[in-house]
This record gives C-alpha cells, sequence and structure tokens, in this order.
C-alpha cells in the first residue's frame, strides 16, 4: 500500500533522525513498499537500480552455502539503506534480501539518492552510519561462527537482542527457525538451547515474549 508524502517523510525523519528538510527531500523522490514475511525484495543477481531505506520491520540478505544451509549476510533494520548507494557502478548482491518480518521501505531511483547525498551533506554521514554499523554486526557474526559453540551462538545472539530493548524482554519472543538462520545453526540446535535455558530458570516465556531472568548467566554460557 502507498503511503501519503507526509506520512512517508515523517517515516524516514524517524528511520534516520534526519532534518525535515531531508526527510521531505527524500520523500519526494521515494515511493514506500510494503513486503510481507518472507517475501523477496531483492533477488541474488538482480542490478542495482533502486536504493531501499528500511523504515519499519526488518529484511536479510540470505546465501545458501555448500552445505543448503542458509547463511544470513546482513541484516537491515530501521535506519539501514542497501541497494544502489553510491554513484560508481557496483557489481549485484550475491544474496538474496528478504523480508523477516512485516516490513516498510522507502524506494528510491538510484540517480536521485545519488543526487540527494549530493545535496544533502548530512544523508551521507547518516548513510556511512548506517554502512558502518552493518560492517560491525557483519564482524560480529564472522567473529561468534569462528570462536563459539553453536550453543553459544545462540546464548549471544538472544543477549544482544535483549540488550536492544531493556535487558531482559525479548519481545516478540524469536521464532527458532529464525534464529537458527542468524547464527547459522539448525533450528532443531536453537530449540535445544532455549529450552534447556528454561529449564535452568535463566529464561521465561511471558505471553509472546522471552525474558531473559539471569543475563549474567547467561553470559556465562557464551562459549
Amino acid at each position: 500500500m502507498a503511503a501519503e508524502p507526509g506520512d512517508l517523510a515523517g517515516a524516514i525523519r524517524a528511520a534516520l533522525g534526519c532534518t525535515p528538510e531531508v526527510a521531505e527531500a527524500v520523500a519526494a523522490t521515494a515511493t514506500a513498499r510494503d513486503y510481507s514475511p518472507r517475501a523477496v525484495i531483492l533477488r541474488y543477481g538482480d542490478p542495482w537500480t533502486h536504493a531501499w531505506l528500511v523504515t519499519a520491520g526488518r529484511a536479510h540478505a540470505l546465501v545458501y552455502g555448500l552445505d543448503g544451509q542458509m547463511v544470513l549476510v546482513h541484516e537491515y533494520g530501521v535506519g539501514d539503506m542497501f541497494g544502489a548507494l553510491a554513484a560508481s557502478d557496483l557489481p549485484p548482491l550475491e544474496a538474496d534480501v528478504v523480508a523477516a518480518d512485516p516490513t516498510r521501505a522507502a524506494c528510491v531511483p538510484a540517480a536521485d539518492f545519488v543526487m540527494l547525498v549530493d545535496r544533502h551533506g548530512s544523508l551521507g554521514l547518516l548513510l556511512v552510519r548506517s554502512l558502518m554499523q552493518q560492517l560491525r554486526a557483519t564482524s560480529a557474526r564472522m567473529v561468534d561462527r569462528t570462536t563459539l559453540s553453536a550453543p553459544g551462538r545462540v546464548y549471544a545472539e538472544l543477549l544482544r537482542l535483549a540488550r536492544s530493548g531493556d535487558g531482559q524482554l525479548i519481545r516478540p519472543a524469536p521464532v527458532h527457525a529464525a534464529l537458527a538462520v542468524r547464527v547459522q545453526s539448525t533450528r532443531e540446535t536453537v530449540s535445544r538451547a532455549v529450552s534447556a535455558l528454561e529449564r535452568r530458570g535463566i529464561a521465561r516465556r511471558e505471553g509472546d515474549a522471552l525474558r531473559i531472568v539471569a543475563p549474567q548467566r547467561l553470559e556465562e554460557l557464551v562459549v
């Protein structure tokens, strides 16, 4: 469904933390696009003709490993940008970008996005911030994959999710299959790891949420 220009500008401003002027300029060239969970936003090998700014939800850049297991390359949350973000010709993304939740994004033609970055220096700084955050998150996942056991990766991700809120409550509770993709493991491994936390009183279900009752004890399990 399409958003009214004013609504789109407000969503862009909230997502980026930019000035009203910049938000209005981006909204004037953007189209709001909605994606249901598991909807493909970009397919492997698609040319980059547009830039996307996530204003609600999350999207994953996914590839399949040699063993057929799905691997998370990037996660794009609110305020993150992907696609045609530079003036130079870039090779197509070697991954599928798929909505992880109900997701809304502002979609801007590549030439317009480059023009906006050229005219609004603050937008360029916000783009750099977005890319640096993505790089840090990707680097952290790579370190976890090489230094932690499969259960340890599950526990580390649960800690990250909890710390992105109040330090304890994860709402909604992570879906085991989705969590398995994030930590490059199997759904069965995730299910066993989370069940073990619940049995030991380290975590408990609260409606649609998962509460980390003892974060310090959980941190001790990240090995």
